[in-house]
């Protein structure tokens, strides 16, 4: 790519052309969601979907060999979910490994019958359907034994501290020996201030969603995060516009990709 053709806020070095990202604060994080549903008629099911699928991609990616055939088979994954919109992207998240073959436990914060109506109750009703393996926390209750977990447990949407039901499978995630891989930030990170409320949890691997969160790039937040990845949720472009956004197509080559950040700013490596 030649320089003259380089998109805005995209730079050649040592021949890698870096792509620097916008960050999204809290207001602007509920401005995308709000837009989606409102202007476009992306209804949250669809978004649960395409970011429950690109949840796992990743973790088949995260948990596979690189020239292993199979190795998503059987393999045991623990998917703790919420009860908000995170927790039904970590549910679709589930369902998707269980078709591939993934020996999956889906742990809720809170029984059906507490479970919000729409799409996070529609996606729970789906697992149901398939008879897949369906727990919620209860007192002295104890993680098995996972390759992975994944940590669906609330997303951006924190106010306060974890208590609770929440809380405590924070808790039994950190104490599992398994690398854990969080949806859109750590449960228990801020992801609008970076600031880490007790308990979060300790992430391996974080997927964000749409565009990179502020708080994401504190350092100690960074820390708590592990490895960052970005996916797609399916927003058209001139929803960033609305927001005086510049956002080049990002998801050419793949729906999730690996972000860096360096210096208090986040980029792709092209």
């Amino acid at each position: 790519m030649l320089a003259s053709q380089l998109p805005a806020g995209a730079a050649a070095v040592a021949g890698v052309t870096v792509l620097t990202l916008p960050t999204l604060t809290s207001d602007q994080m509920r401005e995308v969601k709000r837009l989606m549903v409102e202007q476009y008629g992306i209804q949250p099911l669809q978004m649960m979907e395409i970011a429950g699928l690109n949840l796992a991609l990743l973790a088949r990616q995260l948990l596979s060999a690189e020239e292993e055939e199979d190795a998503l088979l059987d393999r045991p994954v623990v998917v703790l979910a919420g009860r908000g919109g995170c927790g039904g992207s970590g549910l679709a998240a589930a369902r998707h490994l269980l078709n591939w073959g993934a020996w999956v436990q889906i742990v809720l914060t809170h029984p059906p019958g507490e479970l919000p109506p729409g799409a996070m109750r529609d996606q729970f009703f789906l697992l149901q359907r398939m008879d897949a393996p369906l727990a919620w926390a209860e007192e002295g209750w104890e993680l098995p034994p996972a390759d992975m977990v994944i940590d669906a447990l609330i997303g951006y949407g924190l106010e306060g501290n974890p208590h609770g039901r929440t809380a405590d499978l924070i808790q039994l995630a950190n104490s599992s020996v398994a690398p854990i891989l969080s949806l859109d930030a750590p449960s228990g990170l801020d992801a609008a201030s970076g600031r880490l409320y007790l308990p979060h949890v300790s992430a391996t691997a974080t997927m964000t969603l749409a565009l990179p969160k502020r708080g994401l790039l504190q350092p100690e937040a960074l820390a708590a995060c592990g490895q960052l990845f970005l996916a797609d949720t399916g927003a058209p472009p001139g929803l960033y516009e609305s927001l005086d956004l510049e956002v080049p197509p990002l998801f050419a080559k793949a729906t999730v990709l690996p972000l860096h950040v360096r210096n208090g700013a986040v980029f792709l490596e092209e």
